[in-house]
Order: structure tokens, then sequence, then C-alpha cells
């Protein structure tokens, strides 16, 4: 196996292992309570590993999705 195929899957294997950890109970208690939903984090790692791929459509898309989700979610916060 080549050098580039190698970076390929270890990036898959850091990425899975993201998402792992995002769907875990603890860091999805710590991470609420700063705020964080942890669905449009895994959105946003999801759109992250698509970008790597080369599914640059998907990636924005995903991405989009996630920064008007926050953005509405913030400015909901702001205006209390």
């Amino acid at each position: 196996m080549g050098v580039a195929e190698r970076a390929d899957e270890e990036l898959d294997l850091v990425l899975e292992e993201l998402d792992t950890l995002l769907k875990n109970p603890d860091v999805e208690e710590r991470l609420t309570a700063r705020g964080i939903n942890t669905s449009l984090a895994m959105l946003v790692a999801d759109a992250l590993h698509a970008y790597l791929k080369g599914n640059k459509k998907e990636a924005a898309e995903d991405l989009s999705t996630a920064a008007e989700e926050i953005a509405s979610r913030l400015n909901k916060a702001e205006k209390g």
C-alpha cells in the first residue's frame, strides 16, 4: 500500500473516531453544556470527511446547512 492510500485510511480512521466520540454520551453532555448541538457537530464532521474525499458538492451543501443552522440558533440565543 502506498503513502497516499495509507493517508486516506488514516483520515478515515480519525474521522470515524471523531464520529464515535461525538456519539459518546459523556462527550455529548460536555458539548451540550457548552451550547454545542452534537447533531450539527456530526454534520460538520461529515462535511469535512466529504471534502477530504473530494466530494466538494456534498461538503458545500452540508457546511452551508450547518452554518445556516448555527447562525439561526445564535441569532435566537442573542434575542433571548
